[in-house]
C-alpha cells in the first residue's frame, strides 16, 4: 500500500532514535500478522462477535424526498460497539498488541471515542491502559471519560498548548519514548510513523468494503459519491479507500469551524494556512504560522480539531482521487437537527460535518444518483456541546438543579 512508509511526499517515519527499535519490531509483527489467515480470522471473529458487524446502509427515504435530489444512505458506523468507528481499529491493533506479547497500550483521543473503544478492548484482552486526552476536549467530552475511567483506564489530562488533541498525541509520544519496551502505542487515527497510516486505514477499510457489498444488494449499482468527515482521517481512510480509482466521487468534509481565521477552523486543504511539514512523526500539510509553529485549531466537534490529516489523504488529494470542502459549526448544527428530525437518528458532531456536505450538495443532484455518508458515530457524546449549540434552556435549568441538589 505504502511505498516504506510514503505515500506520495507524505509519511514517512521521523522518530527519536530510541523508538526506532519498536518501530521495526511493530512493523515485522504487523506485515506477519497481516500474511497470517488465523490472525485475520480473529480480527474478523472479533469485530462480528464483540462490534456488531457489519454495519447497515440506511436509506434515509424522508429526507431524500425532503430535498428532492439524489438518494441518500447512511452508512451506519453510530451503531459499532462504542459508539463509532473506533471499534474497527482497536480491535485490530489490540490483537497486534497480545501476538507482540505487549502488556500495556497508550492511547491518544480528542472526542473520547478513540479512548472508550481502546479502554473496552484493553478490558477484554486483559490490557493495562492509559488515555491521554486534552484538558479541553475532557470538559468537553466528560461522559467519555467517565466511561473510560470504569473500564479500568487511567485517563491523563493534557494541560499543554491547546489542550487538544495535537497535544493529546505529543504526550502519548512522550510516553512511548520510554516505555516502548512493554507498551505498545495504539493509535487512533491514520496518522504518525509508519506502519500505523497503512495499519489503521487497512483495519478501518471494512467499512467501505461492507458498503460496496451493500450497494449492490440494496440499490443494485455502486454509489455516486461518499461523503466522510476529515480529522485525522481514519473514517474517511476507511470508507475511500475501497473505492478509489472506481468511478464514485470521493468527497472529504472538514470542519470550517467558525470562519477562515487563524484558529478559527481546522482546514488543511484549500486554505493558505496548512503547509507540508514534519511534526509528530511523519509529514504531511499542518496548519501553520508564519513561524512554521503548528497553529490553533477550532471545531465544534472535539474529534476534528487536530493540526495534521492522514498522509493518506494528504496524496490522494494531490493526485485529484478525492475532493475536500468543508462546513461550518452553523451549517454542522443545522444538518444535525435535520437528520434527526427526518430520520431519527442522533450523529456525532464529527459525522454532522459529513451530512453538512453530503446535504449542501444531494438537493442539485438527479433523483436516480445515490449517495452514501459515513455515520462515523453516535451524538450521545455530545449532548452538553449540542445543547450549548442549540442553546436549550431547559437543559441548562436541569443541570442546575441536578448539581445543587447533591449532597
Amino acid at each position: 500500500m505504502s511505498d516504506h512508509g510514503y505515500f506520495g511526499q507524505y509519511g514517512g517515519s521521523f522518530i527519536p532514535e530510541i523508538l526506532y527499535s519498536s518501530q521495526q519490531q511493530l512493523l515485522k509483527h504487523y506485515r506477519e500478522a497481516m500474511a497470517d489467515p488465523s490472525f485475520i480470522a480473529d480480527v474478523k471473529r472479533e469485530m462480528q462477535q464483540y462490534s456488531g458487524r457489519p454495519t447497515p446502509l440506511t436509506h434515509c427515504a424522508n429526507l431524500s424526498a425532503q430535498l428532492g435530489g439524489a438518494q441518500i444512505y447512511l452508512k451506519r458506523e453510530d451503531l459499532n460497539h462504542s459508539g463509532a468507528h473506533k471499534m474497527n481499529n482497536v480491535i485490530g491493533q489490540g490483537l497486534l498488541t497480545k501476538r507482540m506479547g505487549k502488556k500495556r497500550v497508550i492511547a491518544e483521543t480528542g472526542a473520547g471515542q478513540h479512548g472508550v473503544a481502546t479502554a473496552l478492548i484493553s478490558a477484554r484482552l486483559g490490557l493495562e491502559c492509559t488515555i491521554y486526552m486534552g484538558a479541553h476536549d475532557i470538559e468537553r467530552q466528560y461522559p467519555n471519560v467517565f466511561w473510560m475511567k470504569q473500564l479500568g483506564a487511567t485517563v491523563v489530562p493534557v494541560t499543554t498548548g491547546s489542550q487538544t488533541l495535537k497535544d493529546a498525541l505529543d504526550e502519548a509520544l512522550r510516553d512511548w519514548t520510554s516505555s516502548f519496551e512493554d507498551t505498545h502505542y495504539l493509535i487512533g487515527t491514520s496518522c504518525g510513523c509508519e506502519p500505523f497510516p497503512e495499519m489503521v486505514a487497512g483495519f478501518q477499510s471494512v467499512i467501505g468494503e461492507e458498503v460496496k457489498e451493500q450497494a449492490m444488494a440494496q440499490i443494485g449499482a455502486m454509489p455516486d459519491k461518499i461523503y466522510a468527515c476529515v480529522g485525522g482521517g481514519s473514517n474517511a481512510c476507511g470508507i475511500f479507500l475501497p473505492f478509489v480509482g472506481t468511478d464514485t466521487e470521493l468527497i472529504g468534509i472538514e470542519a470550517g469551524g467558525r470562519g477562515d481565521g487563524v484558529g478559527e477552523h481546522a482546514k488543511r486543504f484549500n486554505t493558505d494556512q496548512a503547509k507540508f511539514g514534519i511534526s509528530q512523526g511523519y509529514a504531511t500539510m499542518f496548519l501553520q504560522d508564519d513561524q512554521g509553529q503548528l497553529a490553533p485549531t477550532h471545531s465544534i466537534s472535539a474529534g476534528l480539531d487536530y493540526v495534521g490529516v492522514s498522509p493518506i489523504l494528504a496524496d490522494l488529494s494531490d493526485r485529484g482521487l478525492v475532493r475536500m470542502s468543508s462546513a461550518l459549526d452553523t451549517e454542522v448544527v443545522a444538518a444535525f437537527k435535520q437528520l434527526m428530525l427526518a430520520e431519527g437518528i442522533i450523529a456525532a458532531m464529527e459525522s454532522s460535518h459529513a451530512i453538512a456536505g453530503g446535504l449542501r450538495e444531494a438537493a442539485s443532484l438527479d433523483p436516480s444518483q445515490n449517495i452514501v455518508i459515513n455515520v462515523s458515530g453516535r451524538g450521545d457524546k455530545d449532548i452538553f456541546t449540542i445543547a450549548k449549540a442549540l442553546e436549550d434552556e431547559p437543559f441548562k435549568d436541569f443541570l442546575r438543579s441536578y448539581l445543587e441538589g447533591q449532597d
